[in-house]
């Protein structure tokens, strides 16, 4: 094990990215979210931040927030923060000596930024040629887009992705929350951790590309490959799913609520006649096969609606989902987060909040049997950190792993 891979910290060395170290230099979303799910599998992050810290520390309209907005808790967690100004030559050498005992460099500035900042790739590698280093942008590092600025909704709107929510003739449709960025980060994490996959196998080290727009097309597969097949864009189907079959899709219940039907299988449309008792669609042609239901989708939508208005919401999804029949109840946020399953939401405590120090964040989405993603630490508070890493970095010996000796800086 050689000098990178030594934890700052004494926390346990378990999870399957432990002895891995990011130093991050990204800000807002798609770069803190790729990070923040290295550092839920165990991953060491270093957030180096500018003197002013992530703009997401302070994002949202609740000025209590300031410093550690719910957006900025959502992908730091664990992390530890340094604050430098990378034009200060001390504080750029702080940096690189950061860099040269790393194993990732993960940044998200327009390109061609960090290297006019002295740390590019061919920088980095220079101070550690085994780098894997990480650039997240809006459209990529070459093409004539890369200097294109973008935010999530923006790149929402040039994929595509806001024509395909909604229904024919509707204006474009943001989805509600900053996928783009999300899914970017998860993009760059897997990227990241095949890189270090790669490494591992004598690969050495890797730059790697991720655009935010590329990202977003491979997130729209099953509507991007369906036009680069047949030459014609899928058409939009509201809230019908993407059988386009009238079973799959949203209906009102009696009590005033709606559910989701997913009924895209033969055997599953027999059971949802049975459970209605309308057993008589199986023998009606207009209904008896997906292809019928397509073609008579109109008809087969009414009655269907005229039937699942007799019952309430909730009755609807526990009965036919006891009966295997795909029905969900349309919920709200909180009503979803109710129904998280073991180990999905992380408890943190974080001192300081105005509505309470002890809260809950998602975990990574996933579950292990062991040694899986989580941390209980707290975002940090910007240049929390800032004694604590230049002691590991000017120390002959770091108590956290036995004394082992690093280069002073």
């Amino acid at each position: 094990m050689d000098d990178r891979s030594q934890a700052i910290s004494g926390e346990p060395m378990t999870q399957p990215l432990a002895g891995i170290r990011v130093a991050d230099f990204s800000h807002v979303m798609a770069g803190p979210f790729a990070s923040h799910l290295l550092r839920l599998m165990g991953a060491e992050v270093i957030k180096i931040e500018p003197k002013t810290g992530d703009n997401f520390r302070n994002y949202g309209g609740d000025r209590r927030y300031d410093g550690m907005a719910p957006a900025f808790i959502a992908a730091n967690a664990g992390k530890k923060s340094i604050a430098l100004d990378l034009k200060d030559p001390a504080d750029l050498d702080v940096a690189r000596a950061i860099v040269e005992r790393s194993d990732v460099l993960l940044e998200n500035f327009r390109p061609g930024v960090i290297a006019r900042l002295g740390l590019g790739y061919d920088a980095a590698r220079a101070l550690n040629p085994e780098i894997v280093f990480c650039s997240v942008s809006g459209y990529g590092q070459v093409g004539p887009q890369r200097d294109w600025p973008a935010i999530d909704n923006i790149v929402q709107a040039t994929s595509g992705m806001m024509m395909l929510s909604g229904a024919e003739g509707d204006a474009p449709v943001r989805i509600g929350f900053p996928i783009v960025d999300t899914l970017t980060g998860q993009t760059a994490a897997l990227a990241i951790v095949s890189a270090l996959l790669r490494r591992a196998n004598g690969g050495g080290g890797s730059y790697i590309d991720v655009s935010m727009l590329d990202a977003s097309l491979a997130f729209m597969t099953s509507a991007l490959t369906p036009f680069l097949v047949t030459g014609k864009p899928m058409p939009r189907m509201g809230n019908t799913g993407y059988s386009g079959l009238p079973t799959a899709s949203m209906y009102l219940a009696r009590n005033g609520r709606r559910i989701s039907l997913g009924v895209v299988q033969q055997s599953q449309f027999v059971a949802l006649a049975g459970w209605l008792e309308r057993q008589d669609w199986l023998d009606d042609p207009r209904f008896a096969t997906p292809q019928a239901r397509r073609e008579n989708f109109d008809v087969m939508r009414q009655q269907l609606a005229d039937e699942l208005a007799k019952y309430d919401a909730e009755d609807l999804e526990s009965g036919m989902s006891a009966k295997g029949i795909p029905c969900g109840l349309v919920r709200s946020v909180d009503e979803g987060a109710a129904l998280a399953g073991p180990d999905a939401l992380l408890p943190l405590t974080i001192p300081g909040l105005p509505d309470g120090e002890t809260l809950a964040i998602p975990n990574a989405g996933f579950r292990m049997s062991e040694n899986g993603p989580g941390t209980t630490c707290a975002p940090p508070r910007l240049d929390e950190n800032r004694e604590e890493i230049l002691a590991w970095l000017r120390n002959d010996r770091d108590p956290s792993n036995g004394g082992t000796k690093h280069r002073k800086v």
